[in-house]
């Protein structure tokens, strides 16, 4: 499967960056930790943090729900020979087939005005594969992913998405704060809405709820 024809079918005109929730119309944003505990309490913070986005990764995905795992890297600090396949899908994927059918796609210098010349270390390479829920170690992934900005080991330095095939939902954890939800359809999200829905981030709850309830 192609990456950009199912999101060209899917979610048309989407910009696959952070921030998700602003980006698409169909989309919920989720509190993971509470920021006045980190200095507080870092350890009870995580356990927070680990609960909530291993929760809601479950409840948007099956076992045997088909994904496209994407990896967005740079590597301004890198030469140009020593930018390699990423350890992230060696690690966390199970199975060797979809690590054998990894892609790589380089797009240019994104922030390149029109005028500009684009700069190759602003380049950003998006690695994908397609899995099964069932083939991920998602776990210990999702940990690692949150680890990130609180300097905890092993830790994810890359955004990393999960595009639900089967479902037609993108889920994206934007840092230990909080994630995203989208999804081609409000139907595929009003359980999640209704089920974790203390969880949503109070700054965004009016927006969300226009879209749940209007």
């Amino acid at each position: 499967m192609d990456l950009k024809t199912y999101l060209a079918e899917h979610f048309p005109n989407l910009t696959l960056e952070p921030p998700l929730f602003y980006n698409w119309h169909t989309s919920m944003r989720f509190e993971l930790g509470n920021p006045l505990m980190f200095g507080i309490n870092k350890e009870h913070y995580m356990e927070r943090v680990y609960h909530r986005s291993l929760e809601l990764f479950k409840a948007l995905h099956d076992q045997e729900d088909e994904v496209l795992l994407i990896t967005q890297a740079y590597f301004a600090d890198k030469p140009k020979h020593k930018v390699k396949k990423l350890n992230l899908y060696r690690k966390y994927i199970k199975k060797k087939e979809p690590i054998r059918a990894l892609r790589l796609e380089i797009l240019p210098d994104l922030d390149c005005e029109p005028d500009e010349t684009p700069d190759p270390r602003n380049n950003m390479y998006r690695y994908w594969t397609k899995c099964r829920i069932e083939d991920l170690k998602y776990g210990q992934l999702i940990k690692a992913i949150c680890n990130h900005d609180a300097g905890i080991k092993p830790m994810i330095y890359h955004r990393v998405y999960f595009i639900n095939i089967s479902k037609k939902t993108i889920f994206h954890i934007y840092d230990d704060r909080g994630c995203d939800v989208i999804s081609a359809s409000r139907e595929a999200l009003t359980d999640i809405y209704k089920e974790y829905n203390d969880w949503i981030l109070d700054y965004d709850r009016e927006r969300i709820n226009n879209v749940f309830l209007g």
